[in-house]
Protein backbone atom coordinates (compact mmCIF):
# COMPACT_ATOMS: atom_id res chain seq x y z
CA UNK A 1 0.00 0.00 0.00
CA UNK A 2 1.26 3.47 -0.83
CA UNK A 3 1.96 5.82 2.08
CA UNK A 4 1.32 9.52 2.61
CA UNK A 5 5.07 10.12 2.14
CA UNK A 6 4.22 10.00 -1.57
CA UNK A 7 1.17 12.21 -1.11
CA UNK A 8 1.90 14.92 -3.73
CA UNK A 9 2.55 12.38 -6.44
CA UNK A 10 -0.50 10.32 -5.49
CA UNK A 11 -2.58 13.49 -5.85
CA UNK A 12 -0.90 14.44 -9.13
CA UNK A 13 -1.47 11.01 -10.64
CA UNK A 14 -5.10 10.90 -9.45
CA UNK A 15 -5.96 14.35 -10.79
CA UNK A 16 -4.24 13.80 -14.11
CA UNK A 17 -6.10 10.57 -14.82
CA UNK A 18 -9.60 12.00 -14.30
CA UNK A 19 -11.56 14.98 -15.57
CA UNK A 20 -12.74 17.41 -12.89
CA UNK A 21 -16.52 17.37 -12.49
CA UNK A 22 -17.97 20.74 -13.51
CA UNK A 23 -20.95 22.56 -12.06
CA UNK A 24 -22.95 24.11 -14.87
CA UNK A 25 -24.14 27.69 -14.44
CA UNK A 26 -27.36 27.04 -16.38
CA UNK A 27 -27.92 30.75 -16.95
CA UNK A 28 -28.25 31.56 -13.26
CA UNK A 29 -26.60 34.39 -11.37
CA UNK A 30 -23.77 32.23 -10.05
CA UNK A 31 -20.34 33.88 -10.04
CA UNK A 32 -17.10 32.03 -10.66
CA UNK A 33 -13.99 31.86 -8.49
CA UNK A 34 -10.80 29.81 -8.29
CA UNK A 35 -8.74 28.75 -5.28
CA UNK A 36 -5.36 27.17 -4.63
CA UNK A 37 -5.04 24.29 -2.16
CA UNK A 38 -1.42 24.76 -0.97
CA UNK A 39 0.23 21.51 0.12
CA UNK A 40 3.61 21.53 1.84
CA UNK A 41 5.84 19.31 3.95
CA UNK A 42 7.13 20.01 7.45
CA UNK A 43 9.65 17.39 8.57
CA UNK A 44 7.84 14.15 7.63
CA UNK A 45 4.32 15.60 7.75
CA UNK A 46 2.28 17.09 4.92
CA UNK A 47 0.03 20.02 5.73
CA UNK A 48 -2.52 22.23 3.99
CA UNK A 49 -2.26 26.01 4.23
CA UNK A 50 -5.51 27.89 4.84
CA UNK A 51 -6.21 31.58 5.36
CA UNK A 52 -8.52 33.15 7.90
CA UNK A 53 -10.24 36.01 6.13
CA UNK A 54 -10.59 39.46 7.67
CA UNK A 55 -13.88 41.20 8.33
CA UNK A 56 -13.15 43.79 5.63
CA UNK A 57 -13.41 41.47 2.61
CA UNK A 58 -16.53 41.46 0.45
CA UNK A 59 -17.54 37.82 0.98
CA UNK A 60 -16.85 35.04 3.49
CA UNK A 61 -15.79 37.42 6.26
CA UNK A 62 -13.84 35.69 9.02
CA UNK A 63 -14.06 32.26 7.41
CA UNK A 64 -11.28 29.72 6.99
CA UNK A 65 -10.61 29.56 3.25
CA UNK A 66 -8.06 28.69 0.61
CA UNK A 67 -6.18 31.52 -1.12
CA UNK A 68 -8.33 32.51 -4.08
CA UNK A 69 -10.99 34.80 -5.40
CA UNK A 70 -13.29 35.86 -8.18
CA UNK A 71 -12.24 35.18 -11.78
CA UNK A 72 -11.47 38.47 -13.55
CA UNK A 73 -11.75 39.11 -17.28
CA UNK A 74 -7.99 39.62 -17.62
CA UNK A 75 -7.24 36.18 -16.13
CA UNK A 76 -6.35 33.72 -18.87
CA UNK A 77 -7.86 30.75 -17.01
CA UNK A 78 -9.19 29.72 -13.60
CA UNK A 79 -5.70 28.44 -12.77
CA UNK A 80 -4.29 31.90 -13.49
CA UNK A 81 -6.89 33.32 -11.10
CA UNK A 82 -5.90 30.91 -8.32
CA UNK A 83 -2.19 31.68 -8.75
CA UNK A 84 -2.75 35.45 -8.99
CA UNK A 85 -4.91 35.49 -5.89
CA UNK A 86 -2.40 33.39 -3.92
CA UNK A 87 0.28 35.93 -4.83
CA UNK A 88 -1.92 38.87 -3.84
CA UNK A 89 -3.26 37.35 -0.61
CA UNK A 90 -0.26 35.53 0.89
CA UNK A 91 2.72 36.59 -1.23
CA UNK A 92 3.14 33.14 -2.79
CA UNK A 93 4.91 33.58 -6.12
CA UNK A 94 3.45 31.50 -8.94
CA UNK A 95 6.94 30.31 -9.88
CA UNK A 96 7.13 28.58 -6.50
CA UNK A 97 3.95 26.54 -7.04
CA UNK A 98 4.08 23.06 -8.58
CA UNK A 99 0.52 22.59 -9.82
CA UNK A 100 -0.60 18.99 -9.18
CA UNK A 101 -4.01 19.20 -10.83
CA UNK A 102 -7.59 20.45 -10.71
CA UNK A 103 -10.30 19.23 -8.35
CA UNK A 104 -14.07 18.99 -8.97
CA UNK A 105 -16.01 22.25 -8.89
CA UNK A 106 -17.68 23.25 -5.64
CA UNK A 107 -20.58 25.57 -4.86
CA UNK A 108 -20.69 28.13 -2.08
CA UNK A 109 -24.00 28.42 -0.28
CA UNK A 110 -23.78 31.86 1.30
CA UNK A 111 -22.34 33.78 -1.69
CA UNK A 112 -23.46 31.89 -4.85
CA UNK A 113 -20.06 31.08 -6.34
CA UNK A 114 -18.93 28.16 -8.45
CA UNK A 115 -15.39 27.46 -7.25
CA UNK A 116 -12.64 25.85 -9.37
CA UNK A 117 -10.02 24.35 -6.96
CA UNK A 118 -6.40 23.54 -7.87
CA UNK A 119 -3.89 21.64 -5.72
CA UNK A 120 -0.35 23.04 -5.62
CA UNK A 121 2.82 21.82 -3.90
CA UNK A 122 4.69 24.73 -2.32
CA UNK A 123 8.08 25.07 -0.61
CA UNK A 124 8.41 25.33 3.17
CA UNK A 125 9.57 27.26 5.11
CA UNK A 126 8.39 30.21 3.00
CA UNK A 127 8.39 33.95 3.59
CA UNK A 128 4.66 34.58 3.21
CA UNK A 129 3.51 38.19 2.96
CA UNK A 130 -0.16 38.34 3.83
CA UNK A 131 -2.54 41.03 2.60
CA UNK A 132 -3.59 43.13 5.60
CA UNK A 133 -6.98 43.81 4.02
CA UNK A 134 -7.80 40.21 3.12
CA UNK A 135 -5.96 37.82 5.45
CA UNK A 136 -6.15 37.89 9.24
CA UNK A 137 -3.88 34.88 9.78
CA UNK A 138 -2.55 31.67 8.22
CA UNK A 139 -3.57 28.23 9.44
CA UNK A 140 -1.40 25.15 8.84
CA UNK A 141 -3.47 21.97 9.17
CA UNK A 142 -1.97 18.44 9.03
CA UNK A 143 -3.33 16.45 6.09
CA UNK A 144 -3.62 13.49 8.46
CA UNK A 145 -6.41 15.30 10.31
CA UNK A 146 -8.59 15.10 7.20
CA UNK A 147 -7.57 11.50 6.51
CA UNK A 148 -8.53 10.38 10.02
CA UNK A 149 -11.83 12.26 10.01
CA UNK A 150 -11.65 12.45 13.83
CA UNK A 151 -12.44 16.17 13.86
CA UNK A 152 -15.14 16.03 11.19
CA UNK A 153 -18.83 16.40 11.79
CA UNK A 154 -21.24 15.65 8.94
CA UNK A 155 -24.13 17.68 10.38
CA UNK A 156 -22.37 20.45 12.25
CA UNK A 157 -24.44 23.61 12.77
CA UNK A 158 -22.45 26.76 11.95
CA UNK A 159 -23.94 30.16 12.74
CA UNK A 160 -22.77 32.76 10.26
CA UNK A 161 -24.07 36.27 9.63
CA UNK A 162 -27.41 35.56 11.25
CA UNK A 163 -28.00 32.23 9.48
CA UNK A 164 -27.39 28.65 10.59
CA UNK A 165 -25.73 26.29 8.10
CA UNK A 166 -25.82 22.55 8.67
CA UNK A 167 -23.16 20.43 7.00
CA UNK A 168 -19.64 19.04 7.03
CA UNK A 169 -17.14 20.83 9.24
CA UNK A 170 -13.59 20.15 10.46
CA UNK A 171 -12.16 21.54 13.69
CA UNK A 172 -8.52 22.43 14.26
CA UNK A 173 -6.73 24.71 16.71
CA UNK A 174 -9.93 26.43 17.77
CA UNK A 175 -11.04 27.13 14.18
CA UNK A 176 -13.87 25.59 12.14
CA UNK A 177 -13.38 24.72 8.46
CA UNK A 178 -16.83 24.49 6.87
CA UNK A 179 -18.83 25.20 3.74
CA UNK A 180 -17.28 24.79 0.29
CA UNK A 181 -13.78 24.68 1.80
CA UNK A 182 -14.65 21.62 3.89
CA UNK A 183 -16.38 19.91 0.97
CA UNK A 184 -13.38 20.50 -1.32
CA UNK A 185 -11.09 18.96 1.30
CA UNK A 186 -13.36 15.95 1.76
CA UNK A 187 -13.46 15.44 -1.98
CA UNK A 188 -9.65 15.48 -2.15
CA UNK A 189 -9.28 13.21 0.87
CA UNK A 190 -11.77 10.68 -0.48
CA UNK A 191 -9.76 10.42 -3.71
CA UNK A 192 -6.57 9.82 -1.73
CA UNK A 193 -8.26 7.32 0.59
CA UNK A 194 -9.38 5.22 -2.36
CA UNK A 195 -5.78 5.09 -3.54
CA UNK A 196 -4.58 4.17 -0.05
CA UNK A 197 -7.41 1.62 0.39
CA UNK A 198 -8.76 3.46 3.45
CA UNK A 199 -12.46 3.87 4.39
CA UNK A 200 -14.15 6.67 2.48
CA UNK A 201 -16.73 9.02 4.06
CA UNK A 202 -20.07 9.53 2.36
CA UNK A 203 -20.58 12.91 0.71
Amino acid sequence: MKTTHELPWIIRDLLNTRAPKPIEDQGSSLKRAAVLIPLFKVASEYRILFTKRTDSVEAHKGQISFPGGRIEEEDGSPLETALREADEEIGLSRKDVTVLGQMDDARTVSSNYIVHPFVGLIPYPYEFKTSVREVKQLLEVPFQLFLSGDSAGEDTPVVYEGGTYLGLAYRYDGEVIWGATARIMQNLVNLVKRKLNLPVENR
